[in-house]
């Protein structure tokens, strides 16, 4: 399944069994059989006709503003969804303990995946030593705390000492960071973490409306506050080996540089190019395929975002245990 990106301003269209997207320039013909979701991120006109055309085929449609930060999702209604799935999807969140299990369970993934990745760039001479230790103990924390907010305090601090590895990995000064900033982030290397994080966020989002789970009801962020809170979870094991890996070889092999980049009132943002950059390295991981020990066979990366899901459906039905995906380099 693919991604579509609009960047241009325009209208889509149905037209019989396609879709058609028209501008003063040109008009594309989008066939849907492969099509997963639609990202928006020019002035685009839409109407009725299509929204019910893109529900019928499952094709869910992503909106970006201007600076290239998610703003929303045309959601169609989903027809996998299940009443006793969704009855124990907020069992387990007001079930302080069951949800604190799954919680916890990201937490611990996200916190190997780091690993991960700092012990793939230790063997390749990059001084990560004490950084990889006090990860270690970050996740050897997790055994003493169970609250949320407990968690999300593990989960920060450990994210906070992995930040700070990234200007070892990194081969450019310019590109250098002294801390995680978001909006509006100030410096090349937030920019690109957070646009990185939006787009893996509405990825997540589109697989697991493939699934039967609800993306309404999280575990690790809190459900009341936020339209989808489940796909922000699932990301927290992802960004280290999908968003971070983007961008360090994106830096580290020059493809991208500060003519990518623009002022934006109180901070920067990828330039039009250098987020289609971004987006072609992106969507080249998703599609690359590794060995799963389990199926024995080679899946995609966006495979394992939605068996990721399929895993805590699993657990959340009580068929089998929920174990995060754990890279290993």
């Amino acid at each position: 399944m693919e991604s579509i990106y609009v960047f241009s301003s325009g209208s889509l269209r149905r037209k019989n069994n396609s879709i058609v997207f028209e501008s003063n320039e040109r008009k594309k013909h989008i066939p849907v059989e492969n099509v997963s979701e639609i990202r928006i991120f020019g002035e685009v006109s839409l109407n009725k006709r299509l929204l019910e055309f893109l529900t019928k085929k499952g094709i869910l449609i992503h909106f970006y503003n201007h600076e290239g930060y998610y703003v929303g999702t045309y959601y169609p209604r989903n027809s996998n969804w299940t009443g006793i799935t969704f009855i124990k999807q907020v069992e387990y969140y007001l079930d302080e303990k069951k949800r604190e299990i799954i919680a916890k369970k990201f937490v611990e993934g996200a916190i190997q995946n780091m690993l991960a990745i700092l012990k793939y760039y230790q063997k390749r001479g990059k001084n990560l030593e004490s950084r990889i230790k006090l990860l270690i103990k970050q996740k050897e924390t997790l055994n003493g705390f169970n609250a949320i907010s407990q968690l999300m305090g593990i989960e920060g601090n450990a994210r906070e000492i992995y930040y700070s590895a990234f200007n070892e990995i990194i081969n450019r000064e310019d590109f250098h960071f002294q801390k995680r900033e978001k909006r509006p982030p100030t410096n090349y290397m937030n920019t690109m973490i957070s646009f990185g994080n939006s787009l893996l966020y509405t990825t997540i989002l589109s697989e697991i409306f493939k699934t039967h789970l609800d993306p309404r009801v999280g575990y690790l962020h809190e459900s009341n506050q936020r339209r989808f809170s489940l796909n922000l979870d699932i990301s927290e094991i992802f960004k280290p080996i999908i968003v971070d890996r983007v961008i360090f070889k994106l830096v580290n092999r020059n493809q991208i540089n500060k003519t990518h980049f623009s002022q934006i009132v109180g901070g920067i943002k990828l330039s039009e190019t250098g987020k289609k950059i971004f987006i072609r390295e992106f969507e080249n991981t998703l599609k690359t395929t590794i060995y799963h020990q389990k199926l024995r066979r080679n899946v995609s990366y966006r495979t394992l975002l939605r068996l990721e899901v399929y895993k805590l459906e699993k657990h959340i039905l009580g068929i089998s245990e929920y174990v995060p995906y754990k890279h290993k380099y």
